[in-house]
Parts: C-alpha cells; sequence; structure tokens
C-alpha cells in the first residue's frame, strides 16, 4: 500500500513496489538458507508430514474436528481481510464506524454489521451494504434513490447515510435482527402469518404508490423479527419504475433499456425461442436435443423478404391507428413452418432477438418473466408474494425450485393447470405448448396434504415420513421441514398418553394451539387472486390489505 511506503519512495504508476535486483537479492537469500539447511529440512518436512499422517489414522475424529476448525478459521480469516479491504478503499468509515462481521453476501454487493459512535456515547448497530465497483453507477444512484424517497416507513427499509470513495459505494442503514425463514416456517402460528403477509403487502403498497416494481419480492428481502414484529423490505439493486413512476433515476434506466432493442409482437412465437418444446413430433420424442435446420439459400432469401414484408404491413397498420392490442392481443395464426416441429426456421432466425427483463430469484418469478414478456409490471412483486404465502400456507420451502425457465412453468402448470396457463399467456402474446393436460389443483387441499392437516387423508397423519410427500405433480419440488419435529417431540414428552394414536392427537393439538385447523376460505382466496396466471388481473398491493382475510386489521 502506498500509505505504508517511506516518504519519497512512493513508485511511479505501474512501477512495481519490487525492482529486479530486490526480487534478485532475495532468491539469492533463500538459495542460501537451502543450502545451509541441505538435507535436514528435507527429512524433517518428511517426518511430519509422516507423523500428522499417523495421528490422523490414529484419531479419525480429531482429523475431522481439525478440518472443521481450520475451515471456520479460513472463512473468519477472509472476512476479516475483507473488512480491513473495506476500510482501505473507503477510508472515511475507519473514523466513524466498528465493523463487526459480514452478515450477507450477494452478487453484486455485501452486507457488514457494523457500531457506530454516537456523540453521546451510545452504540447504535448499522447495517453497511457495499456495492461492488463493477456495479453501474446509474445502477448504483436508482438503488439510493428509491431508498430516500420510499424507504424509512411503511416496512420500507431506509437509508441514513451514503459514503463513496472512487468506484466504491457504501450505504449505511438501519439494523434489523431478523429470524431465517427456513428456521421459523413451521412455528409460526396462523395469526403470525397472517400479519406477516399484512405488513409485506403494505410495504408494496408503499413502493408500488411510487412506481417501484423491486422484482427480488423474497423472504431474505423481507427482514422479520418475531420478538419485535417489526419488518424490512430490502435490496433494490435490481429495482425498475413503471411508466409512472416518481423516481427519476428509475426513468432513465427505463428509457436506455428501451434504446438498446426493440421488441416485435407482430408475430406470437414460441416462449422458449429456439428451445421449441413440442406436442405431436415423434423425431422430437426420439431426440430430445434440438435441431436446428437452414433452409437452401434461396429458400432463406424468400424467407427474410416475407418477414420483412410482414414487419413493413405491421408498422403501416399501426401508424394508422390499425395496430393490435398490445400485450392482449394474440394471433391465432401462426405462419412459421416450424411450429410444433423439432427445428427452428428461417423465418424465426429472421426474427429480432427479444430484449426483456429476466431479474428476480428461480422459484419467485411470475409466468409473465419466466415467458420474456416485455411489459412487465408491480404485478410481478405480487405474484412473488403469492409464492410466499404459498409456502407459508402448506409449510415447505422453497416451494418451486427449477434450474431453468421450462422447468419453472412446468411446476407452475402442475398447481395452475396447464390449460390455463396456456390461456393466460395468450392475453400478453405468447404461444406455449405442453405435451400433457394437466389439472389445476384446490389450493385448499393442497395445502393442508402438504401440512397435514387435511382430515380426509386417513392415515397420513400417522405417517411421520409424510412430511416430505408431495402430490405426484409436483414430484421435482423440493421442501424444507425442520423445526416441526421439534415441536412435536416436545409435545410427546410431555403427553401422557401412549398408543397408536398419539401421534393424531399430538398433531391435532399442534395445529390447535397454532390455529392452523381453522384456517378461513378468505386465505385460499386471497392465494388464488395472488397466483392469478394474468398479469392484467392479478390482485394489487392497495387491493389485498382491503381483502376480507385482513378485515380486522388496521393500516
Amino acid at each position: 500500500m502506498a500509505a505504508l511506503l517511506p516518504q519519497g519512495r512512493y513508485p511511479r504508476s505501474g512501477q512495481s513496489l519490487l525492482t529486479s535486483a530486490g526480487i534478485g537479492c532475495w532468491r539469492s537469500a533463500g538459495k542460501r538458507r537451502q543450502q545451509a539447511n541441505g538435507k535436514k529440512s528435507s527429512n524433517t518436512f518428511v517426518m511430519e508430514t509422516a507423523l500428522k499422517a499417523h495421528q490422523n489414522e490414529q484419531h479419525p475424529q480429531h482429523a475431522e474436528d481439525f478440518g472443521k476448525k481450520h475451515e471456520q478459521n479460513s472463512k473468519l480469516s477472509g472476512v476479516k481481510k475483507d473488512i480491513e479491504k473495506l476500510y482501505e478503499v473507503v477510508p472515511q468509515l475507519v473514523n466513524v464506524f466498528k465493523i463487526k462481521e459480514k452478515i450477507g453476501e450477494g452478487t453484486f454487493s455485501s452486507v457488514y454489521l457494523a457500531t457506530a459512535q454516537l456523540k453521546a456515547g451510545y452504540e447504535e448497530k448499522m447495517a453497511l451494504k457495499h456495492l461492488i465497483p463493477t456495479s453501474h453507477p446509474l445502477r448504483i444512484a436508482a438503488e439510493l434513490q428509491c431508498l430516500t424517497i420510499a424507504g424509512g416507513q411503511d416496512n420500507v427499509m431506509g437509508v441514513k447515510y451514503c459514503f463513496r470513495k472512487n468506484d466504491h459505494v457504501v450505504i449505511i442503514m438501519p439494523y434489523l435482527e431478523h429470524e431465517s425463514f427456513l428456521d421459523i416456517l413451521n412455528t409460526l402460528s396462523f395469526e403470525e402469518v397472517r400479519e406477516y403477509m399484512f405488513n409485506l403487502f403494505k410495504a408494496l403498497r408503499r413502493i408500488h404508490h411510487f412506481g417501484i416494481v423491486h422484482r427480488d419480492v423474497k423472504p431474505s428481502n423481507f427482514l422479520y423479527n418475531r420478538r419485535l414484529k417489526a419488518y424490512a423490505l430490502v435490496d433494490f439493486g435490481l429495482a425498475q419504475g413503471t411508466p409512472e413512476t416518481k423516481i427519476d433515476l428509475l426513468k432513465t434506466i427505463q428509457s436506455e433499456g428501451q434504446q438498446e432493442g426493440s421488441v416485435h409482437h407482430s408475430i406470437q412465437r414460441s416462449v422458449f425461442g429456439e428451445r421449441n418444446f413440442n406436442i405431436n413430433s415423434s423425431t422430437h420424442q426420439e431426440s430430445p436435443t434440438v435441431k436446428l435446420m437452414k433452409q437452401p439459400k434461396v429458400i432463406d432469401v424468400a424467407s427474410r423478404k416475407l418477414a420483412a414484408k410482414k414487419k413493413l404491413i405491421s408498422t403501416k397498420t399501426a401508424n394508422n391507428g390499425l395496430a393490435r392490442k398490445g400485450a392482449s392481443s394474440c394471433p391465432s395464426n401462426l405462419t412459421c413452418d416450424c411450429f410444433a416441429t423439432d427445428r427452428v426456421c428461417s423465418i424465426c432466425l429472421s426474427r429480432h432477438q427479444q430484449v426483456a427483463p429476466r431479474a428476480g430469484t428461480p422459484g419467485f418469478r411470475a409466468p409473465e418473466v419466466l415467458t420474456k414478456c416485455p411489459t412487465q409490471t408491480t404485478a410481478i412483486d405480487m405474484w412473488s408474494a403469492g409464492i410466499i404465502f404459498l409456502s407459508l400456507l402448506s409449510g415447505r420451502y422453497p416451494f418451486y425450485k427449477a434450474s431453468d425457465d421450462l422447468t419453472a412453468l412446468a411446476q407452475i402448470m402442475t398447481i395452475r393447470g396447464s390449460r390455463e396457463t396456456i390461456q393466460a399467456a395468450k392475453t400478453f402474446g405468447k404461444s406455449i405448448l405442453c405435451t400433457k393436460e394437466v389439472p389445476a389443483q384446490d389450493l385448499r387441499i393442497l395445502c393442508e396434504r402438504l401440512r397435514g392437516t387435511n382430515k380426509s387423508t386417513g392415515d397420513m397423519h400417522t405417517n411421520p415420513s409424510y412430511e416430505l410427500a408431495l402430490p405426484v405433480e409436483t414430484d421435482k419440488v423440493e421442501f424444507g421441514s425442520r423445526t416441526v419435529r421439534k415441536e412435536i417431540h416436545h409435545l410427546k414428552d410431555s403427553h401422557c398418553e401412549n398408543g397408536d394414536g398419539i401421534d393424531i392427537k399430538i398433531r391435532e393439538k399442534l395445529m390447535h394451539t397454532k390455529g392452523w385447523d381453522r384456517v378461513p376460505d378468505e386465505a385460499y382466496d386471497l392465494l388464488d387472486k395472488l397466483l392469478d396466471l394474468n398479469p392484467a388481473t392479478r390482485i394489487t398491493a392497495k387491493e389485498a390489505l382491503m381483502h376480507p382475510f385482513f378485515k380486522d386489521m388496521r393500516l
């Protein structure tokens, strides 16, 4: 570091701190030491290695403990280095904050817990979010503007200070100690779930009022302190603005995004582009890989002229005031010759690549995001809130987990129905093909089966392995459930009865004390409206707060 160099010895730009002469001296000294030690150093190293190996064989548990301890020390050492580096790149923090530990790390930022030395001598806990230097300055400024304008009330995280040094930015926010969603999922009472969702909708109503689309709503971005009944919606790093947004920098981001590429809707296309999945193709069944077929040159030129002609006609129609209805239109005829086949024709290859936002976390993306719909509104946040509500009612998290958009959409179909998903996609100009019709499931029956409160499931209550059971259609969904077993064992220890019916009585007592044996129909009605496949008719945050499910709660 330049600060550690003697005065007057700073290197010129591009010059190494170690000169060639210095390196030569270091090498010579090392060689002399090696010659002096000779065979003794080598033998000592061999003996030490053999001794460690013998100790590991004699005491495997000690070796395992040593490995774990070494891993923990390495991790702590890495965090310590990160903290020192943060002090170095943003030196203003040194005199104000004492950074304790790293509490979060993402693709675009790291979050640290720190204490601030106030004038009165009182230490206040703060959360320091260090944005990586590769983030676009406009994106950083937009996130900061979202926090300052919309944050600070209605369960939306605010901002206290902001420090900047060159391309390093640190946002200082209030620290909210919070629980892990997975750890508390199956210990929450039904009333706590109701309060949780009510406060989430308050936060979403707040940001949607300012025309902010969060685009990454999930439990880890909605902090919850169970003891204090405190909530905070955080992380606006992926936020976008609606056309009526009140955040000026989001308007700038939106206009720049529109200049990067245009999206054409005049011809309906497969939602997954070249990854065309088909229904009546024997070739496709024999080979799951997609085969790209290039037409002869003459046909290719003709096809491109045809596509260009259609584009020109579409433009003229729009100028004459006879344009399509936007996202709600869906042409009934598809003129390309690769539809429902295992190839992509030249007409489809000649189309412009669709440019559409595809942010968010897998499992929480709305159907319009998965299908790359260019027009994405605040409705995508409401879908994500619906997935959170689905996890809370079913006791399963994460409810959806897919490695790609195709699988994610198929998983949605298993709950909401394939026909319903296809019809909804048509409303925003997308074509979906499905090899099998899957019926929509009743949300109450689904959640009660997964939670184990459905009386009609017979011996399902007495089956200990049912906590991981799933409907046949959702066998690829991964869930997590741990804490409910602890409560059941706790009740078992305090229960005086014996016999085969004890599991049923324990579960019924547990569900009764938590309120899960009397979930009202309004809960599943709200869930159904949140998971509306059509974003145009999906319930808004303001409407959700007025839903009968929250009839006795004050805004």
